[in-house]
């Protein structure tokens, strides 16, 4: 088996003999490996930590200018692929990135959020028109992304979600109806990635654009911790034209 060979087995690495083969470690890293590492920790040290006071009482406007340089340093693009602007890089590099700005506190869950499950669904599952609008400006942080599943009464039980989309008459675009709560980088986010049933029935998402009508946003959640992040009490009143969903 080649070395990097990725093999799923669950839990068993946990109970069962590795082969030395199937066993990544840091000797194993490659020179681009070490050079995006390397930038984000840098951008930590350089950019992040000195206004961390800042950043933890919520200075919005600040997490939004340190997530436009990283976005020009292509720590936002690592997982995005060349032919939208990004780096295309592997796996390895995103939990590099992810690793290093790990302790930024509240600056890494608003950057994490955003290079993961706000672009990720577009980057897996968008349509090629979808890609082409959107993953550009998320690669270079001109967008901001949020992620909205958890709802009042269902948690983030997905299938459990009451939020509705239905096409309206003339058959142009879907209107959601219903709400979200705790989405990360609510208060600053461009785009925001909504699970919705289609006709109460066949579950997807929806790119929802912070302009489109309807679009209602709660008051900020008081948190305990890394409030830098952002994170809405929840979305009202969701409805939108929604003429973008995934899959």
């Amino acid at each position: 088996m080649d070395r990097h060979t990725i093999t799923y087995r669950g839990a068993s690495f946990l109970y069962q003999p590795s082969e030395a083969e199937t066993v990544f470690t840091p000797e194993d890293f490659t020179e681009e490996h070490k050079m995006i590492a390397k930038t984000a920790k840098r951008f930590l040290e350089s950019k992040v930590r000195p206004v961390n006071e800042e950043i933890e009482s919520q200075d919005f406007k600040l997490v939004q200018s340190l997530l436009r340089q990283a976005g020009e340093l292509g720590l936002l693009a690592h997982s995005i692929p060349e032919k939208y602007e990004g780096l295309g890089l592997d796996k390895i590099s995103k939990g590099l990135v992810g690793e290093v700005l790990g302790p930024a506190g509240g600056y890494g869950v608003a950057h994490s959020n955003h290079t993961c499950i706000a672009t990720l669904p577009i980057t897996y599952f968008g349509s090629e028109e979808q890609k082409r609008k959107y993953l550009p400006k998320l690669a270079s942080g001109e967008y901001i992304g949020a992620y909205c599943l958890t709802e009042p009464n269902a948690g983030s039980d997905a299938l459990a979600a009451q939020t509705v989309a239905k096409l309206n008459d003339a058959g142009s675009h879907y209107i959601l109806n219903g709400t979200k709560m705790f989405i990360t980088n609510a208060a600053f986010s461009d785009t925001f990635i909504v699970y919705a049933k289609v006709d109460g029935k066949h579950f997807t998402a929806f790119i929802v654009e912070k302009d489109f009508p309807g679009l209602s946003l709660g008051a900020e959640e008081q948190k305990m911790g890394i409030k830098g992040s952002s994170t809405g009490r929840d979305i009202r009143r969701l409805r939108s034209p929604c003429r973008e969903f995934i899959g």
